[in-house]
């Protein structure tokens, strides 16, 4: 028996158990990153540069970005690493560092995307009203308030994670640290204060899950009432891609932690951990980029510039 204060490490879930599946998702994980990597740089760098995108539209975008840079930056790494060298251990502290940064950013991006929901729901619903709610102080304090209740999540539920004493070994059943794995290893049979702490987060999490149902309704009511096809394509056109990126998040995730035991299995654990935590950042900035003629606009002047500067 062991506790907390004595494990220097953890073992991570190995992706594979041969040398050629190892690399073979060594180089999936990598041309994912670099896509991540590069699609969401380009975003970033659309939106920074373009002063005909310097709207709260895009300044919310480029804060989601930021969190799905920081989401893919965080497991994606050490998984590349661990498969390239057929290792499996990931440090006390390092895994401390690693949980709260996923908590982090998938908060942040939570709650970038209910922020981002307001937004259209306030272009539409009471576009006369939109520079007011929407200006730049409250836009900017809108977003500094999902990273402060990201970090915040995170900090709570690392510090107390990390507080349990652990007795049942160091092996976690994911490629990357997650709450659910470590509170496995606690000497503890109840949990009451990661339980009092999740039911906290999780009625957060249900306020902003009805705050985004309310707002689409109101939005497809309002949308469905414009005369003309051309309006109504516009309008939805703005929607669609934060819907489905909303979608892809809320959906991967609630499945991954609320699916029913008896259709649990290693596999399936293994492949919806990789769905929420690695393809999303992946596949947002896709979404976004080929729904929105500004953005792509803004992307092609990006990339037209770069050739001609060479």
């Amino acid at each position: 028996m062991s506790n907390s204060s004595s494990i220097s490490h953890f073992l991570l879930l190995a992706l594979a158990h041969t040398r050629q599946l190892q690399l073979l998702h060594f180089c999936l994980f990598l041309g994912i990153s670099l896509a991540a990597l590069l699609a969401n740089g380009l975003i970033i760098s659309a939106v920074a540069c373009g002063h005909h995108l310097h709207t709260p539209m895009f300044f919310f975008l480029l804060n989601l970005a930021l969190t799905d840079l920081g989401c893919i930056c965080t497991t994606v790494p050490k998984a590349m690493h661990n498969s390239l060298w057929d290792i499996r251990t990931i440090s006390y502290a390092g895994c401390a560092t690693q949980l709260f940064l996923f908590i982090f950013f998938i908060g942040a991006e939570y709650f970038l995307l209910t922020i981002m929901c307001y937004d259209r729901y306030v272009s539409i619903c009471k576009p006369l009203h939109y520079g007011t709610l929407l200006g730049s102080r409250a836009c900017a304090h809108m977003a500094a308030a999902a990273w402060a209740s990201g970090f915040l999540n995170a900090l709570l539920h690392t510090a107390n994670t990390f507080s349990l004493p652990l007795c049942q070994g160091n092996t976690l059943g994911q490629f990357f640290c997650e709450i659910s794995q470590i509170v496995k290893l606690s000497c503890h049979k109840l949990y009451l204060k990661e339980l009092g702490l999740i039911a906290v987060s999780a009625c957060l999490g249900l306020s902003c899950f009805v705050f985004i149902v309310f707002s689409y309704v109101q939005i497809f009511r309002a949308v469905l009432r414009i005369p003309s096809y051309q309006g109504r394509h516009k309008a939805f056109s703005t929607c669609l891609p934060h819907l489905a990126v909303l979608t892809l998040f809320l959906s991967t995730i609630m499945f991954a932690h609320m699916k029913p035991p008896s259709i649990s299995s290693l596999s399936l654990d293994l492949s919806l951990s990789v769905l929420y935590s690695v393809v999303p950042p992946a596949l947002n900035p896709l979404i976004y980029s080929l729904r929105n003629q500004e953005l792509k606009d803004g992307l092609r002047k990006i990339i037209m510039n770069a050739f001609q500067k060479q």
